[in-house]
């Protein structure tokens, strides 16, 4: 089961931005690349350090500033190294021009 928080406005982020929000106690980066939203965690699964400090790169990828680790923020699957675990993702969703995140119970 999952409870579903109003997180920002869609307006908010302009195409290639990202923001980290407070959601009900998580950490939770949204991104937009071009005209979609993703949510994702905030901690780079290889040391914990936030990809908030990072940047979005061509296509679907976060990149971890801290050692160079990218994940595709539609799965959370890394995509270059050094991290091999993926990072969570959130189901999104946007409804009169509020973005939503589902996060598990």
């Amino acid at each position: 089961m999952a409870n579903k928080y109003p997180v920002t406005s869609a307006t908010t982020l302009k195409p290639g931005e990202m923001k980290c929000f407070d959601v009900n106690g998580e950490r939770v980066i949204v991104a937009r690349v071009e005209n979609e939203y993703y949510a994702f965690e905030e901690l780079c699964s290889h040391e914990d350090f936030p990809l908030w400090y990072g940047a979005l790169k061509k296509g679907y990828r976060v990149e971890c500033s801290l050692h160079g680790a990218q994940f595709d923020i539609r799965d959370g699957q890394p995509v270059f190294e050094p991290a091999t675990r993926p990072i969570k993702t959130y189901p999104l969703s946007i409804e009169n021009d509020t973005i939503f995140v589902e996060l598990p119970e």
